[in-house]
Parts: C-alpha cells; sequence; structure tokens
C-alpha cells in the first residue's frame, strides 16, 4: 500500500519486491519517492541501508560454503532474518537449512503480501486520503527502535534526525536521506577523538 501510495504501479510494486528484497532498503526507497525525490537519489538511499547484506554474505559465505553455482542465487536470500538463523545453527548443515528454510518461506510470504497489499491500495482508490503516505516512516521507525540499545547508537539515530530534518527545507528530496547517513561515521569519529583524548576505552566502546 505504501509504494501505490508513492505512485507505484500493481507491476511496479511486485516487481521491487522480487528484486529488491530487503524491507529497509524498499520502504527507504519508496518513502523517497513518495516525498517527491527522483529515482537515483531514492535509490542511492536504498542502496546505502542495503549494504550491510553485503557483510553479511561475506560471513555467510564462509559458513555455508555452498556450491559456486548456487551462490548469485542465495545472494538474494541473504537478509537480517536469514543471517540470525543461520548463525544461531551448530552444524554447517542445519545453517544451510535454516538458510534455505527462512530464506524461501520469508521470500514467498513477502511477495504474497506485496501483492495483496497493492491490490487493496488498489481497491480503496485514493492512498493519499487514506494518510498512506506515513505508513512508509511509521513501519520504518518500528523496525529501526528495537535496535537502538547503546548510547551510541541513540547518538546516531537522533543526529540523522536532525540532520534529515533540518536538511529537509533546503534540500532536493530524497537527498537529506542521504546526507543522514554520515550521522553515523561522525559520531564513531568523536567517540573515537574523545576516546583518544581520555587514554581509555569504556565498556560500550568494547
Amino acid at each position: 500500500m505504501t509504494s501505490a501510495g508513492s505512485g507505484l504501479t500493481l507491476l511496479q510494486t511486485c516487481a521491487l519486491s522480487l528484486l529488491v528484497f530487503t524491507g529497509a532498503s524498499q520502504f527507504a526507497l519508496v518513502g523517497a519517492l513518495a516525498a517527491g525525490g527522483g529515482p537515483f537519489t531514492a535509490a542511492a538511499g536504498a542502496f546505502f541501508l542495503g549494504v550491510r547484506n553485503a557483510f553479511y554474505g561475506l560471513r555467510l559465505s564462509q559458513l555455508l560454503a555452498l556450491p559456486r553455482a548456487v551462490r548469485p542465487f542465495a545472494a538474494q536470500w541473504v537478509i537480517d532474518e536469514t543471517a540470525a538463523v543461520s548463525l544461531a545453527q551448530p552444524t554447517r548443515r542445519a545453517a544451510r537449512l535454516g538458510f534455505v528454510v527462512t530464506g524461501l518461506s520469508l521470500y514467498v510470504l513477502w511477495n504474497l503480501t506485496t501483492l495483496l497489499g497493492a491490490l487493496g491500495a488498489e481497491a480503496i482508490g485514493d492512498t493519499d486520503a487514506w494518510g498512506l503516505d506515513a505508513a512508509g516512516p511509521a513501519v520504518f521507525l518500528a523496525l529501526l527502535a528495537p535496535m537502538l540499545r547503546t548510547g551510541t547508537e541513540r547518538t546516531v539515530a537522533g543526529l540523522a534526525v536532525l540532520l534529515g530534518l533540518g536538511l529537509l527545507p533546503v534540500l532536493p528530496a530524497g537527498v537529506p536521506v542521504l546526507v543522514a547517513a554520515l550521522a553515523a561515521p561522525a559520531v564513531l569519529w568523536a567517540r573515537g577523538r574523545r576516546g583518544g583524548a581520555r587514554g581509555d576505552v569504556t565498556e560500550e566502546d568494547r
């Protein structure tokens, strides 16, 4: 429904879920388009959010040791959930099974619910009248909030919000999201300098 509210057609919505199987990147792309951003800035924001899956892939490639011919297809299922399930298994066989079962079930359900949501959006007509433009940010915040466990993570999130909202009136739509990504290296750099000046490392830094 969120993508339909951003102007994507039923076919485009389903293709997005089929090809970009990572929720955070999809919501970022759709949210940027809904705000009036261009396709390149929207895609750039989605790309940066999806980069973490590449790091999952490095670890899973060693753990699963899949045949070379299978790896390009398995890469489509490298997401938070499949990585977590695979890494929690005691043996390589169990890790492979967990990866396949988790990836297959989530991929099928994700695309099925995407189709149902897009059909529902078409059925209700004007999605803006239902406030669906706020659905993307709301879901994104719901996904993010439980992950903010340490002071560093909360600082990064707070600075990102300030950058995004502060630059929203002066930069084209979609660009403030990209600038907000600088919050993480900025906070880590500041903490590194502070830790170096004190000459000690806190438990949280470890």
